[in-house]
């Protein structure tokens, strides 16, 4: 009788893995020489909305992993959206092809990210696959997907998405980790944002101010989140975690403010990596970044469901 219940149990858990497996389909896309990604697509479902993933700063895959994070939140959100019959489309950045390609980091500019985004965009829209292409920004990306909003955008949504221009950002940042280098840090950005170039920073700064990557703070420095958002006329929907320790929720009701016709929905408890966290324990928090199995918030896929199936209405 045990033997006959195991197998039982055995088949019954083996129907489940495939009917689990059968969920969504997923295949690996190259857009152009710059943009590799996965495409995850309902098993079943046809004319379903598209939504693309757009990454935040720094070498972050397409699965929302560094090479000293793993939290495989894209992944994540991108499979639980295939169940909820909504394709989606992640990439990694073209930061990974800079070696291979020969770009140099002096070279690189902000708009390079939004022109990637643009050419995912076109690819989608001339298949005509999709009912709807929806940009989906994560903090740096949030910024690089209002940019790279189009015609063929039918929405904008923006994850912890910053409200003001990066040298502000930084500026506060670092006054609360080192107010002793507030004030340099705002003279250096100064003296970029006036001359096109800075030598007065600290040696510690170095990491935001080392020349060859000054043409990059200098090409992103010039947009106002707040003033570029005033230019979409598609539904935008502005999602914010109150755990978030890199962005806090006042930059949702930045971008909120200056698009009075967005919505804004800030999600109890959830960080930068989509994780619930209860309580202020900072090391809690960071520890998520690297905790893959760890499941997301609760409300984020049915907010983002929500928003995705009812464009129209």
């Amino acid at each position: 009788m045990k033997e006959k219940l195991f197998l039982l149990l055995l088949i019954f858990t083996a129907n489940l893995t495939i009917a689990q497996s059968k969920a969504f389909i997923e295949t690996e896309i190259s857009i152009n020489k710059y943009i590799d990604g996965t495409l995850t697509k309902p098993a079943e479902t046809e004319d379903s909305p598209l939504v693309i993933f757009i990454q935040g700063s720094g070498p972050t895959d397409r699965n929302g992993n560094q090479s000293m994070m793993k939290s495989d939140f894209a992944k994540k959100i991108a499979h639980q959206l295939a169940e909820e019959e909504i394709a989606s489309f992640r990439f990694d950045k073209r930061i990974f092809k800079m070696n291979k390609l020969k770009i140099k980091e002096e070279d690189l500019r902000f708009e390079d990210f939004v022109e990637d985004v643009q050419s995912i965009i076109t690819h989608f829209s001339e298949e005509e696959e999709f009912s709807k292409i929806i940009l989906a920004g994560h903090s740096e990306g949030s910024l690089i997907g209002i940019l790279a909003a189009n015609e063929k955008t039918d929405a904008f949504i923006s994850l912890a998405g910053a409200g003001r221009s990066i040298d502000e950002i930084v500026v506060e940042q670092i006054g609360k980790q080192a107010p002793g280098l507030k004030e340099n840090t705002r003279e250096s950005f100064d003296e970029l944002i006036e001359k096109g170039s800075t030598s007065s920073y600290e040696p510690v700064l170095g990491s935001i101010f080392r020349p060859s990557v000054q043409p990059y703070m200098l090409s992103w420095i010039k947009y106002d989140p707040a003033e570029e958002i005033t230019k979409l006329e598609i539904p935008v929907i502005i999602i914010q975690g109150t755990a978030d320790i890199q962005v806090e929720t006042s930059e949702a009701k930045i971008l909120h403010e200056a698009a009075p016709n967005s919505k804004m929905v800030l999600l109890e408890n959830m960080n930068h990596v989509f994780r619930e966290i209860k309580g202020n324990d900072a090391l809690v928090n960071t520890k998520s970044y690297n905790e893959p199995k760890r499941p997301l918030h609760p409300d984020l896929i049915p907010t983002l469901v929500e928003f995705a199936k009812n464009i129209d209405k």
